[in-house]
Order: structure tokens, then C-alpha cells, then sequence
């Protein structure tokens, strides 16, 4: 287990510190976790998992291009961005929340197979909204921003 959590923090491009910031585990642990000295439990060893996953903003950042083209060969178009990640506030296990518009003829099993694919490509959970039936003063609509 010692290479695991090791492997699983630089894989994520995190140091010691930043994975006990987001984990909420004091780094001397991460340290102990890491050289040995302490065997982490499941729960640990889940609770370290999650707190590496990427940020919702950070995956979008690395991916825009990308997902801005899946959406595109899903029919859709306009893709925005809302929530936490726009707030600042997206923590380890937040999702990205996606505005965007889609083509006549995008139903609902293709906006389903895009949020699948989005959260597959961005590395977290990707929940989708459609513009459509949003009234003009919505607040998702006035907070959204272009990927």
C-alpha cells in the first residue's frame, strides 16, 4: 500500500501538503502512509483516492478543446459552464455542471451518452443541462460561461 498512495498523489501532480489540504489527513500520515510506517485502512485509503481526483475547474482547463469537440459530435453546441466550478468552490468529488444547447433532434439518451463520455475524458462527474427549457432570467443562464 505504501507505492499505492505515493503513485496515486504524483499521478495526480499533488504534493504531500496539497493532498492533506484536500483530504483533510495531516501530511506527517500521508508521509507515514508513504514510507511505511503506518498502514492506511480501506476507508484511508478511499478517503486519499477521492482527495486526488481532479478538480472539476482543473479538468475542464485541461480538456476545453476536447469536450467543446464531444459536444459538438453529440449535436451540441454553446458549451458553458456553471456551479461550483465557476464559483471557485469545486472541491475532491465535485461535479462540473454543463450548459448547453442542442440541435433539434438531441434527445435525451444522447445528452445521457455525453455526460458519460465528458465524465470519462475530464476524469469527474459531468451532469448536464440543456438551455432550452430555461426561462430567460434563470440563474443558471445569467452565472454560465463559455468553456
Amino acid at each position: 500500500m505504501t507505492n499505492v498512495i505515493r503513485e496515486m498523489r504524483e499521478a495526480a501532480g499533488l504534493s504531500q501538503a496539497e493532498l492533506a489540504e484536500r483530504s483533510g489527513v495531516a501530511q506527517p500520515n500521508i508521509a507515514a502512509y508513504e514510507a511505511g510506517r503506518r498502514r492506511a485502512s480501506a476507508a484511508m485509503l478511499e478517503r486519499l483516492r477521492q482527495a486526488a481526483r481532479p478538480l472539476p475547474h482543473d479538468a475542464l482547463a485541461a480538456h476545453r478543446d476536447e469536450l467543446v469537440a464531444l459536444a459538438s459530435s453529440y449535436g451540441l453546441s454553446d458549451v458553458r459552464v456553471f456551479g461550483s466550478a465557476v464559483r471557485g468552490t469545486d472541491r475532491p468529488g465535485s461535479d462540473l455542471d454543463i450548459l448547453v444547447t442542442r440541435s433539434p433532434g438531441t434527445g435525451l439518451m444522447t445528452l445521457a451518452a455525453f455526460a458519460e463520455r465528458a465524465s470519462e475524458l475530464l476524469g469527474v462527474e459531468v451532469d448536464v443541462v440543456t438551455d432550452g427549457g430555461l426561462p430567460a432570467d434563470h440563474e443558471i443562464l445569467a452565472t454560465a460561461v463559455a468553456v
